[in-house]
């Protein structure tokens, strides 16, 4: 039987009551299970951590000697239990070491999502789906007027210029993602990175992961280049940047609210849309769908049929 209090959403994060853990928790915690390593779902502090090893080395990087307590690092597939709740990690296909969390208990499988993504990447495992009769999803973009269209099509857009572009990116995930991009269809285009993404290229590069041409960033390189250089620079950069001159400014983005002000709208997306959280739902067949990080309304209005679709958050 379902437990409709098997995951509960509280001011610290997502409680498994159960097994006394927390998912992506919010707030320090005795027990974290980690999905991937972006800010809003790993902090640091946690006192035992369980995670991909890739996951950790980017907690790492990111928070010193505060990553965390104890590190308990899983490959994926690999079972271990917490309290009586049996737990595996499941390749998510966001960002490299990004993890999709299932759960058993009691004979009924629930999978967390965490953040997800269908489109193919060459700098991370792709997606795989396991069947569950509970998925706990995130609906950033579960909406049925938002596709993301194909990011090798949309970085073909940056072919459309000679002149430098500064590129907005988050430093981990899409920066690794649109480094591989732009090496694979725009050849002519020299990329200059900034000093804070550096360590997590060469962390992907540490695990496997081709990233081709690139280097850091040097004012003098870009001062005196002037057609076909990109600068990649994180979020904060990008924003207080905004009044460089001889750049075309771009962020790359599934947010259409934040390419207002971009020059060349460069639909990059790292999160599964519409109809990805509808094939993943058909692909994992379940008989409950739990909804998180976003709105789920038009999700439960799609299934109001069919499915029971609780919004968690």
């Amino acid at each position: 039987m379902i437990l409709d209090d098997f995951i509960v959403a509280t001011k610290t994060g997502l409680f498994c009551r159960y097994g006394d853990f927390y998912l992506d928790p919010k707030e320090i915690v005795k027990d974290a299970v980690i999905s991937h390593a972006h800010g809003d779902h790993a902090i640091g502090g946690n006192l035992h951590v369980y995670c991909t090893e890739t996951t950790s080395l980017f907690m790492k990087h990111r928070y010193k000697k505060f990553a965390g307590g104890e590190f308990h690092l899983k490959g994926y597939h690999e079972d271990f239990t917490l309290n009586g709740v049996k737990i595996s990690f499941i390749p998510a296909g966001h960002i490299l070491g990004s993890a999709m969390i299932l759960m058993e208990y009691q004979g009924i499988k629930y999978l967390y999502t965490g953040d997800y993504k269908l489109q193919p990447d060459k700098t991370c495992e792709p997606i795989e789906f396991v069947p569950a009769d509970v998925l706990i999803t995130e609906t950033t973009f579960a909406d049925p007027n938002t596709r993301h269209p194909a990011a090798e099509e949309e970085i073909l857009k940056l072919n459309g210029t000679q002149s430098n572009i500064m590129l907005g990116a988050y430093a981990l995930g899409k920066c690794q993602r649109l480094i591989s991009l732009m090496n694979d269809h725009c050849p002519e285009k020299r990329i200059l990175v900034h000093h804070s993404m550096m360590p997590f290229v060469k962390i992907y590069e540490q695990n496997g992961i081709n990233m081709g041409k690139y280097e850091m960033y040097d004012r003098k390189v870009m001062k005196n280049t002037p057609t076909n250089m990109v600068y990649m620079v994180p979020p904060m950069v990008f924003r207080s940047y905004f009044r460089a001159i001889n750049v075309i400014r771009v962020f790359a983005t599934g947010w259409k609210h934040l390419q207002n002000n971009s020059e060349i709208q460069l639909y990059v997306s790292d999160h599964a849309d519409w109809n990805d959280i509808i094939y993943t739902i058909d692909q994992v067949k379940p008989t409950e769908v739990w909804t998180n990080h976003g709105d789920g309304k038009q999700l439960k209005e799609h299934f109001a049929n069919s499915l029971v679709v609780k919004l968690l958050t």
